[in-house]
């Protein structure tokens, strides 16, 4: 059976280059703190405190490069401390969605809207999801081994040439199936 690695994606911020400059100051730019799995993207040295209508989560990462909209990626949990009750959201997909407030060493940035519960997802190139019998938005179940094996359900398939094949699950799902470091998934037919 074909498999796939599974990773945690914690809680981030995604933003313009325009709010970026709000936050640390005019010219800045990004601080590569480490490379991710998926080409390109990089998480930063760069934090940011997210304001809730509840409380605060202070030094959130941000994650780059920058991008056309400004987003917040929580986990239910998360957003409970915050005080909000985002929609489970393909990246992206804001329209509708609560806001908060973020700030940086030179200023704030107030959000309409952007907080999102990212919905689980497994990033393939095509040639993988040609392998898997998959196709690009297609929902599938994914069965995860651990202490607390389970299968997940409702989760989306993103295909690009830009992708490496791994799924992303929040904090709040790798706890509930005990995930381990070197955790791989299976598409359940």
């Amino acid at each position: 059976m074909e498999k796939f690695i599974v990773e945690m994606s914690a809680r981030h911020v995604h933003v313009t280059k325009e709010d970026l400059e709000t936050l640390f100051g005019k010219g800045y730019e990004l601080t590569v703190k480490k490379m991710l799995s998926q080409p390109g993207q990089f998480a930063c040295e760069e934090r940011v405190d997210v304001i809730g209508p509840k409380k605060t989560i202070a030094g959130m990462s941000i994650l780059g490069p920058c991008r056309p909209e400004t987003q917040v990626e929580v986990s239910f949990t998360d957003a409970r401390t915050l005080g909000l009750v985002p929609p489970i959201r393909e990246s992206g997909d804001l329209a509708g969605t609560p806001g908060v407030i973020l700030k940086g060493p030179a200023g704030e940035v107030e959000l309409k809207n952007g907080v999102i519960v990212a919905k689980r997802h497994v990033h393939m190139t095509p040639e993988d999801a040609e392998k898997f019998g998959v196709k690009d938005k297609e929902t599938v179940c994914v069965r995860i081994d651990s202490e607390r094996s389970a299968v997940l359900c409702d989760t989306v398939i993103r295909v690009s040439p830009k992708y490496a094949t791994a799924m992303h699950v929040d904090t709040d799902e790798a706890n509930a199936v005990a995930l381990p470091r070197d955790a791989v998934g299976y598409i359940v037919k």
